[in-house]
């Protein structure tokens, strides 16, 4: 692969191709689940610690020697190899959850437009859907960054400007055709399922921090990723507002039998009050395809640079890349890519979209309490870093909480994960001292 500069267009379609795709086909029917017709304020109060985190990244970013990310900032601030390494292992796992999870939407979607059967010869190909779609991104983003950044321009447009018509016309008609008045949820304001549901929505804010690992790629890196986070997830909050606000009030049971592809319910409902039969559902189909697809290419894309800054830093074995390669090395988004189809294929969605939510929660509100404790710096505002902290704190229990009580088999299997993960992480990062242990009794052995 091949480098290539970016500008803030790119930047921004990048940032919001990471977020979108997840937030509205993938977790919005699990946020619906949780906070009803308040739905619209787990999105907001998610997009408000998100952004606070935002700010986090951005100023330690320009104090840090280093640009690179939270682990850049861990191994800054902190000095400490194995916490950095750990919590990029922990991001590495979140971020193919999310595209496994971006994955399994765009599947829904493709097998409900009809074109493609769900089973042949009584075999389903939602698993072979899964693989292909990942291996054509891999494919893209082997032509390089150039590329990968036009293809995110057209696809993030596309899906931004469908979605904006579903939300405004939805309402429209909400207040001036649909016999039921809309609602907000008002009654669900002092009670615990929104701040639930944010947690459990967080992974659907994920995206923006991918311009943080390839900031040689990016044209006066400081300034445009600036730019472009606190231009990403404000658009990305009044987005999932609008569509959670209106697909809630016009397929609540689409929400409960089939919550991922409840958007082209809705969006029939609308286009055929005003004669135009299902070209809404239609067109919010495209766009899911559109939304879910960009998705998976900006997270391939970006998580490859980050991936290469791991191996740089010596913090994941050399054999799954070249460090030393121009642009992403090719086995890296092998790599990636090939893990992305077998978790999407084969494995528990629910339990990789729960870690990948857990892993981000974690390691942003960790990197929020890194720039509070730079609070003295006057480049650094104490008061978005306490508020992406405390909300991460919040997020963590009240979200595992939810999945103890709602869904003990997912609990389980996050448990399981998160364990595994944790147990290879400090393997692989302590592997020296155990390797000096060995030797300790390496003499006994040999007198025996």
């Amino acid at each position: 692969m091949s480098d290539g500069q970016l500008g803030l267009a790119e930047a921004v379609s990048i940032a919001l191709g990471g977020m979108i795709g997840g937030g509205i086909y993938a977790v919005l029917g699990v946020v619906t689940g949780i906070a009803s017709a308040a739905t619209w304020l787990a999105f907001l109060l998610a997009g408000t610690v998100a952004l606070c985190t935002g700010y986090s990244f951005v100023r330690l970013n320009h104090l840090a020697e280093d640009a690179g990310g939270a682990v850049t900032f861990v191994q800054a601030f902190v000095g400490n190899s194995t916490l950095a390494g750990v919590a990029g292992w922990t991001l590495l796992v979140g971020y193919v959850g999310s595209m496994a999870m971006y994955a399994f939407a765009f599947d829904e979607f493709s097998l409900a437009f009809g074109v493609v059967p769900e089973a042949v010869g009584g075999v389903p190909l939602r698993p072979v859907l899964s693989i292909l779609v990942v291996g054509g991104f891999v494919g893209l983003n082997l032509l390089g960054a150039r590329a990968t950044g036009r293809a995110e321009n057209v696809l993030v447009a596309a899906k931004v400007g469908v979605l904006v018509a579903f939300g405004l016309g939805g309402l429209l008609f909400g207040y001036l055709v649909a016999t039921t008045p809309v609602r907000y949820g008002l009654g669900e304001l002092g009670s615990a399922g929104p701040v639930m549901a944010a947690g459990v929505s967080f992974v659907a804010f994920q995206g923006w921090q991918l311009l943080f690992y390839d900031q040689g790629g990016i044209e006066d890196a400081e300034t445009t990723i600036r730019r472009a986070v606190y231009l990403s997830i404000p658009a990305a909050v009044v987005i999932y507002v609008l569509v959670a606000v209106v697909t809630f009030n016009l397929a609540p049971e689409a929400l409960v039998s089939h919550p991922h592809t409840a958007l082209k319910e809705a969006a029939s409902t609308v286009t055929t009050a005003v004669g135009l039969g299902g070209l809404g559902g239609f067109l919010i189909g495209l766009s899911a395809l559109f939304s879910t697809g960009s998705a998976i290419n900006a997270t391939l894309f970006s998580t490859g640079y980050f991936a290469k800054g791991l191996l740089s830093m010596d913090l994941v074995p050399d054999r799954i890349g070249d460090a030393q390669a121009e642009g992403v090395p090719t086995r890296t988004v092998l790599v990636l890519g090939g893990v992305t189809a077998v978790a999407s294929a084969y494995g528990s969605l629910g339990a990789i979209t729960s870690f990948a939510s857990i892993a981000f929660i974690v390691v942003f509100g960790a990197t929020c309490v890194l720039a509070f404790r730079q609070r003295d710096q006057s480049a650094v505002n104490p008061i978005p870093p306490a508020i992406g902290a405390i909300g991460s704190i919040a997020f963590l229990p009240m979200m595992l909480y939810h999945l103890y009580r709602s869904s003990p088999n997912t609990f389980v299997s996050v448990a399981v994960v998160a364990v595994a993960v944790v147990g290879v992480e400090l393997l692989y990062f302590e592997r020296d001292a155990l390797e000096a242990e060995i030797e300790r009794f390496q003499p006994i052995e040999a007198l025996e």
